[in-house]
């Protein structure tokens, strides 16, 4: 009788949680999160400007799956002892993705005070090719959903290309292939003209294509 009632109380389990019921865990992602300082970004020395991205970054990672990986480097000079600035945060029970949000947005909302006190150098160039293919090695999109968050005016400005003086950047090799989307926030910012703006968008977003991202999204404003 005992066995008889528990497969009752099985088979009345299965009609209690139809198929489907029981969310399975959401894939973790690696966000790889580069703050462009480089003196031709206005994030360095507007507060205002600053604040918004703070902003817009927060709803960017605060609804993270438990096991992502966010990632926050500095990038402009091509020199890495230019760029100590190295941060790495696991999602889990103790780093809620709120949590961490607030943090590096906290951070980001204070870059142009952290310029002004000399705790942070604005940079006079802007290898923003040459940081990606850094962090190339450090990211895998077969193991997790990958996205590359930039806060830059997008104007690549090395031995690579000037892209605001009308140059091009040269044509990636596909080391992102798979990978998510590379979202820049603030293209074309101090550029000076909508066409302008609107060249350097389409210039990133040939090179994400061509590197293997599945989405570019370039914004000037949001």
């Amino acid at each position: 009788m005992a066995m008889r009632g528990l497969a009752l109380l099985l088979a009345a389990s299965l009609f209690a949680f139809p198929a489907g019921a029981v969310d399975t865990p959401a894939r973790p992602q690696t966000v790889v999160i580069g703050l462009d300082i480089s003196k031709s970004n206005p994030l360095v020395e507007d507060p205002a400007y600053a604040a918004r991205v703070a902003k817009r970054l927060t709803a960017e990672i605060d609804k993270l799956p438990v096991r992502s990986k966010v990632m926050v480097r500095t990038f402009g000079a091509y020199d890495s002892s230019a760029n100590p600035l190295k941060i790495d945060e696991v999602i889990s029970a103790r780093a809620r993705p709120e949590t961490v949000a607030e943090g590096i947005s906290a951070l980001v909302a204070a870059l142009p005070q952290l310029v002004r006190e000399g705790k942070i150098k604005a940079q006079d160039w802007t290898y923003i090719v040459s940081f990606m293919e850094t962090m190339s090695p450090q990211t895998d999109c077969n193991a997790s959903d990958v996205r590359f968050i930039l806060l830059t005016d997008g104007f690549e400005d090395s031995e690579l290309a000037r892209l605001r003086r009308g140059g091009s950047l040269p044509r990636p090799e596909p080391l992102f292939a798979g990978c998510g989307e590379l979202l820049m926030l603030g293209v074309g910012q101090g550029g000076g003209s909508p066409a302008v703006t609107r060249r350097a968008h389409d210039e990133w977003a040939a090179w994400a294509n061509a590197a293997g991202f599945e989405k570019f999204t370039g914004l000037y404003d949001w």
